[in-house]
């Protein structure tokens, strides 16, 4: 069974596979490594290993933006990558839990990632 992942269903995977056969390259989960445990009955399940998220004092920022009144992550990850699905980097990049309050006050200060410092694709402008 194959299925476009882009619309969010899976696909089969076998343990040790990267996630990126599941998810869209753009998704933060792309590089996540897919791993199997066996239930007491002897089901296989399968699930996608811890992703850990660099601090932000580890995140390579290539600008800082200052937040004005009505901004979105993803509005902002348009303008910089390119694509708004990308708005995830910014959040790591900050250290979000709630990426929603990331721009919920004028006036912050957000650390935007190079594309290469986040694997992705697109430039900055």
């Amino acid at each position: 069974m194959t299925v476009d992942p882009s619309l969010g269903s899976s696909v089969p995977l076998t343990a040790g596979a990267a996630a990126g056969d599941r998810f869209p390259p753009h998704s933060r989960y792309a590089a996540t490594e897919v791993a199997t445990t066996t239930g007491a009955d002897g089901t296989e399940w399968r699930y996608l290993r811890r992703r850990f998220i660099a601090g932000s004092d580890d995140a390579a920022a290539a600008i800082e933006h200052l937040v004005v009144a009505g901004e979105r992550l993803d509005l902002l990850a348009a303008r910089y990558y390119g694509n708004p699905l990308l708005g995830w980097r910014i959040a790591d990049a900050n250290g979000a839990l709630d990426p929603a309050e990331l721009t919920a006050e004028p006036g912050r200060v957000l650390r935007v990632p190079a594309p290469e410092a986040t694997g992705g694709a697109g430039g900055l402008g």
